[in-house]
């Protein structure tokens, strides 16, 4: 995964949609080493940058001439977009030398630096490397951002930067009271996707419900094409379609149980028969051939090809497959079909989210420097850019003027205008990386597509694994509020 994006948010009240049913972006499984390695990183020199004197130009006192080392994930959303707003850094400050560092590798490279103490001033921390949120704020690993959420925006002085974010942004960088730990730079629509032209080719519409879904992919079947694709080897992409599938069967309570890690939440009937949904897939056969094997950028190549009408993603998706998608593509983003009339919540209910997680190390030399970057990036001209660049919006509430978005980044503006306040939030990927990845996804979503488990045998796994993180007291443990 590694990237995310997109909405425009309009009718959206911030509380509601967290408070209710409030991560990414995302995706990661971190290592006991580096755990144990954060929490015990102290062997870093305390040499942290004298602090700047404070501005109008420069609210959060950054020392002009302090080096900046910065890191960005290099993913489906590359990196040139953060290059340019580190210009904007330089700029304004022309004696810092601003080192900028790419790669897929976030753990690997950090765990390292974080161990001595000396990790980088701001991190993309996102990809297949993405170290472990809920433990990095557990062991008390990164900088309080609310002094950036009270600085004055770049664009209009007389707004805080909070002001200035899409609803849930801010709400989705809190872990455990109102101290902000995550900037999530994009704004990500999750769903089912699929080309509008194959649908065409097909005289069909995108399927509101889980009949027409079903005759829909009987159809594909008969001209050779699969129903559904997913990334196989990351199972964990399932969730992006399943989780708000369960929830709009049966509401929002049942992914905040799920979140809170709440006992036998797993076993709510609207589980059941969304895992007995999907499976569904598997037994008639709509599953492209091969899948179970495939990573998220080969299933992505398969479904661009046409091979497969649909794939659960987010909307990084757009410019992580842009290389081989045809022009008359067409990508558009549906949100999960209803399973039948009795579901709790309409047609239209999504999930989306900031996403492309941004931290500053509580133990970076430059913590000021670093958000100020992040200051930069939430202006209107980067925003701008970083949307005309990734086809994605970013947690800027604003900066589409002027601008013509793509099939796919408007079918995601689309949905959430549908969705309303029907916008779902789970945090389980967020706050328990390992869980939702390694034991959720891989050890039994994955293996329940792959026609290994029966739809009650995943679950009664996956309660299995949720129970065993709820006592485990080496975590720390969040619930909503």
């Amino acid at each position: 995964m590694g990237s995310t994006s997109a909405h425009k948010n309009e009718g959206l009240g911030r509380r509601d949609v967290i408070k209710r049913s409030a991560a990414l972006g995302l995706i990661t499984v971190p290592t006991m080493s580096f755990l144990s390695a954060c929490a015990s990183g102290d062997s870093g020199s305390d040499d942290t940058v004298k602090k700047g004197k404070t501005s109008a130009k420069n609210p959060l006192g950054v020392n002009e001439t302090a080096a900046l080392d910065v890191v960005i994930f290099n993913g489906g959303f590359g990196d040139q977009y953060a290059k340019d707003a580190e210009k904007k850094y330089g700029e304004a400050y022309p004696k810092a030398k601003v080192k900028h560092t790419s790669t897929q590798k976030i753990q690997s490279q950090l765990q390292p630096r974080f161990n001595g103490g000396t990790p980088p001033d701001l991190i993309d921390n996102s990809g297949a490397e993405q170290m472990d949120m809920g433990v990095l704020v557990g062991k008390k690993q990164l900088l309080d951002l609310t002094p950036l959420m009270d600085a004055p925006s770049i664009d209009d002085p007389s707004k805080k930067v909070r002001d200035t974010l899409r609803p849930g942004v801010l709400e989705m960088g809190q872990f455990d009271g109102e101290q902000v730990w995550i900037m999530n730079y994009a704004y990500t629509v999750y769903g089912v996707w699929y080309s509008q032209t194959a649908l065409d080719g097909l005289d069909a519409q995108y399927p509101e419900n889980w009949d027409d879904m079903l005759a829909l992919c009987a159809k594909a079947k008969k001209k050779g094409i699969a129903g559904w694709t997913y990334a196989g080897k990351y199972p964990y992409y399932l969730p992006f379609s399943l989780y708000p599938f369960i929830g709009k069967i049966g509401g929002r309570e049942v992914l905040d149980k799920i979140d809170n890690l709440e006992p036998n939440a797993w076993k709510d009937p609207a589980v059941k028969s969304a895992f007995e949904a999907y499976y569904e897939l598997y037994k008639k056969g709509y599953i492209l051939k091969g899948t179970p094997g495939l990573t998220h950028i080969q299933s992505q190549t398969e479904w661009t090809k046409g091979k497969a009408l649909f794939i659960p993603n987010g909307s990084w998706v757009e410019n992580e497959a842009a290389p081989t998608t045809p022009k008359d593509f067409k990508m558009m983003v549906g949100a999960p079909s209803s399973l039948d009339s009795s579901d709790k919540l309409p047609f239209g209910t999504i999930w989306a989210a900031g996403g492309e997680p941004f931290i500053v190390p509580a133990k970076a030399k430059n913590p000021q420097g670093g958000m100020e970057q992040l200051r930069i990036m939430l202006s209107e001209e980067s925003s701008k850019n970083f949307t005309t660049q990734v086809k994605s919006l970013s947690a800027f509430n604003g900066g589409t003027d002027g601008l013509t978005l793509s099939t796919a980044l408007q079918s995601g503006v689309d949905a959430l205008k549908k969705a309303g306040d029907n916008v779902v939030n789970p945090r389980l990927q967020d706050w328990y990386g390992k869980l939702q990845k390694e034991q959720i996804g891989t050890a039994c979503l994955g293996e329940m597509m792959a026609g290994r488990l029966t739809p009650a045998e995943a679950i009664k796994k996956i309660q299995d694994y949720a129970d065993a993180a709820a006592k485990d007291q080496s975590i720390k443990h969040y619930k909503h509020q």
